[in-house]
């Protein structure tokens, strides 16, 4: 039986996350949906949810450069997206940089974001796609479309998208790309997917098989992975499911 896992969350790492939640419930108009001392989980209105993890030695990306690249990234949608980022400023982003239809900004924690115009989204923010970095978007796309059941919905030179559930994950093609090498600080992963499975044992099995690794550390309720581009992943047991 083909085990199928279902994306939870995109979390992502910070001295304070304290004060990132708070910039982010700030900006997109989400609430907090759970607090913890090294994890806070936010939650747009569609259910969506983004987290972030205490990371004490968390050295932040330097966009646009693969000295110490940024790994991840939200792509938001907003109608007026200059307004949107004279907010985010107003918050404690930096503004990096701007393309046809968004706006490449840094968060308080350093992580890059882009705000993305979309037509009839607002006064809250929608949560577009989580986009990860890869040396072969097409390859990594395929592998998280078959680990957790989504469609390839578009693949092309410069990247590709999946989708399901309501979610999307784009995986984006880095020139020159550097992997983290979780969990040295010096080449930090930045963020994570989680994404939960039914059985652990068989959602480990079948992510072996599709070209993950096993990484140290885990517990009870979850385990760590990196995929084909290196990029830390974590299962996580399906509440009162098997472990």
């Amino acid at each position: 039986m083909t085990v199928t896992g279902r994306l939870e969350l995109a979390a992502f790492d910070a001295q304070d996350i304290n004060g990132l939640a708070s910039f982010y419930t700030s900006l997109t108009g989400w609430e907090v949906a759970d607090t913890d001392t090294d994890w806070i989980t936010i939650r747009a209105k569609d259910g969506q949810e983004v987290a972030f993890q205490l990371a004490p030695d968390h050295i932040p990306p330097q966009w646009p450069g693969q000295d110490f690249p940024q790994q991840l990234h939200l792509d938001l949608q907003i109608a007026d997206i200059e307004e949107a980022a004279l907010r985010a400023i107003a918050l404690g982003a930096t503004r990096l940089g701007d393309g046809s239809n968004w706006i490449t900004l840094a968060d308080p924690a350093g992580h890059p974001f882009d705000i993305c115009q979309a037509d009839g989204v607002g006064p809250d923010m929608r949560l577009f796609a989580v986009t990860i970095d890869a040396p072969d978007a097409s390859a990594l796309a395929r592998f998280y479309a078959e680990l957790m059941g989504m469609e390839v919905t578009y693949d092309g030179a410069e990247g590709a998208l999946i989708s399901g559930d309501g979610k999307s994950v784009m995986f984006q093609k880095v020139a020159e790309y550097t992997p983290p090498e979780w969990p040295n600080p010096q080449r930090p992963q930045q963020g994570h997917l989680d994404i939960e499975v039914a059985d652990l044992d068989a959602g480990e099995a079948r992510a072996l098989e599709i070209g993950a690794v096993r990484l140290d550390g885990g517990a009870k309720t979850f385990r760590v992975f990196a995929d084909p581009a290196g990029h830390p992943f974590c299962l996580t047991a399906a509440p009162g499911q098997s472990t």
